[in-house]
């Protein structure tokens, strides 16, 4: 039961992390690239591609507001 728990909980924390992303497209880009340089000097550049990957992911995450499944509006 508490790992049920656990899972509530971190379901309601990526949900709310991904309302402020679309409220704060600007705001989480600039984190989500602090965040990835530092990953990258930290690992020395040897998951460079996918880390940049991820980054990239986050900034488009953001998109327009008023869709709940991540897609660009319009589809």
């Amino acid at each position: 039961m508490a790992m049920l728990r656990k899972l509530a909980a971190l379901a309601g924390a990526a949900e709310a992390a991904r309302r402020y992303a679309r409220k704060n497209p600007e705001k989480t880009a600039q984190y989500a690239d602090k965040a990835a340089r530092f990953v990258d000097k930290q690992t020395k550049g040897k998951y460079h591609q996918q880390i940049d990957s991820v980054a990239r992911k986050v900034r488009d995450a953001g998109g327009p507001p008023g869709r709940s499944d991540g897609r660009p509006g319009g589809y």
